[in-house]
């Protein structure tokens, strides 16, 4: 089968599209014919990787998988031995993050416990949209301890353009909070067009330094400090982090407690994420079925073009999704 791979860390440019063998599926393992997948700026970590510590899970000299691609949608095409959830010819999704990543290739295996069934009336390329950035964005407006945004809640999503952002700026819409979109100049038509009430240009603006107040930010990948966002939350406000550099992520979960413990506020990295749970997966399909949630997709690429997939989400230039075809 053919599936992109890297044998080195770097750039885009370690990013191959080669022959490989075809996984057989042993034990509770499935076979899915890959029929979409998406990319995410996850992805995109991976390559550096970024932050830079995390050679140490992934392999310190070169990364110890060599498949890339988290977020699948396909078809399955032969199960295990001891594979009991699917049959041949499901239709079902997954967020391969915890299963060595790979699905940009035209097959993919896992663990059938890796695999949720598409729900009646999605396609493949919008079920290859939801496993990673949706639930990322379910779970950074809720607190581990089961706080959530509430009507009313004046919301600002800081990266409300990319991947996890218009998922994040929907669902607060239909939790009804007024939101705030932070994107760059070309995008703010996009992030209405979302149904966010406010945008904010960042290339012309700080919100940090801005009047407003919010109750909740959402923070895609860190670029201000805890301590100028704090000015900016509500008594009792949310801010969470879902990643960013090394010294950002570090400050999130350190002096973020600190601030947290002091100030009231709560002010965090997202370290209770749970990939691909199944709760969550629910929420973000039931509100596509009542319409209040669309993926935004914004380009299509076939397998053999994943770089440029890779380079167009690299270089901030895309409106949502983007999808990989095989």
């Amino acid at each position: 089968m053919k599936a992109a791979v890297r044998d080195r860390y770097g750039s885009v440019d370690v990013v191959e599209v080669r022959e490989v063998d075809r996984p057989q599926p042993t034990d509770d393992q499935v076979l899915v014919r890959v029929r979409a997948a998406s990319v995410n700026r996850a992805d995109l970590d991976a390559l550096g990787p970024k932050p830079a510590f995390a050679r140490l899970f992934m392999g310190v000299r070169a990364p110890r998988a060599p498949g890339l691609g988290l977020d699948v949608a396909g078809e399955v095409e032969a199960v295990g031995p001891k594979a009991t959830r699917f049959k041949v010819g499901d239709r079902v999704f997954a967020d391969a993050y915890l299963y060595r990543s790979g699905a940009f290739a035209e097959y993919a295996c896992a663990r059938e416990k890796a695999f949720l069934p598409i729900p009646v009336g999605l396609t493949f390329e919008e079920a290859a949209t939801l496993p990673h950035s949706a639930v990322l964005a379910v779970q950074g407006l809720r607190l581990r301890g089961g706080r959530t945004i509430k009507a009313g809640d004046r919301i600002l999503i800081d990266g409300a353009s990319g991947n996890v952002g218009p998922f994040a700026v929907q669902i607060a819409k239909a939790l009804g909070a007024e939101v705030t979109g932070v994107a760059r100049t070309e995008k703010l038509d996009f992030v209405r067009s979302l149904g966010a009430d406010h945008v904010i240009d960042y290339t012309t603006t700080d919100y940090t330094k801005g009047g407003e107040r919010y109750d909740w930010i959402l923070d895609t990948d860190s670029h201000h400090s805890v301590l100028a966002i704090r000015r900016v939350l509500n008594p009792g406000g949310v801010y969470v982090t879902l990643g960013g550099t090394a010294r950002t992520i570090l400050a999130a979960m350190l002096l973020g407690l600190v601030v947290s413990r002091l100030s009231g506020k709560h002010m965090g990295l997202l370290i209770w994420w749970k990939p691909f749970n199944p709760p969550d997966v629910a929420t973000v399909t039931d509100l596509m079925a009542a319409g209040s949630v669309k993926p935004a997709i914004d380009r299509r690429y076939p397998l053999a073009e994943v770089a440029d997939a890779l380079r167009w989400v690299d270089d901030g230039r895309a409106r949502g999704k983007v999808i990989v075809l095989p």
